[in-house]
């Protein structure tokens, strides 16, 4: 059961990168300790340009899609915060309690923070049909 301890920490570390836009080789090192192989597996979503920023306009809300690792290639709609649609997020974080968030999440969080991330817009209305399906 990952703590609040672990939490806080990497909530320290995400605005720290978010206020740089940048990620130290430290804080790298901080956040592997912390999430293991789904940042390793985040991070090459990110480095294959996965992570697409559904912007409404004119509201400015936003959800993102992320590419998963299998070969089905499937696009997972995530909160980076507080929400993914993949199975992980359901069986390791909400039933079990083992992670923070699952690879999509973090994958969202970090390319969102150091702008790597493929934004697309579109009207609010669109974004609420697709925030009516999750």
């Amino acid at each position: 059961m990952m703590s609040t301890t672990s939490a806080l920490v990497a909530e320290k570390v995400w605005k720290d990168i978010q206020s740089t836009h940048s990620v130290s080789d430290e804080q790298l090192s901080i956040l592997h300790f912390l999430f293991g192989k789904n940042l390793e597996r985040a991070t090459r979503i990110i480095d294959q340009r996965g992570v697409k920023r559904i912007l409404g306009e004119p509201s400015g809300r936003s959800i993102f899609q992320v590419v998963g690792e299998s070969k089905r290639k499937e696009e997972y709609l995530c909160f980076a915060q507080h929400y993914c649609g993949c199975h992980s997020f359901f069986y390791d974080i909400v039933n079990r309690g083992e992670q923070l968030c699952c690879k999509h999440q973090l994958a969202a969080r970090l390319a969102s923070s150091l702008g790597a991330c493929i934004d697309v817009n579109m009207s609010d209305h669109d974004l609420a049909l697709i925030l009516s399906r999750l």
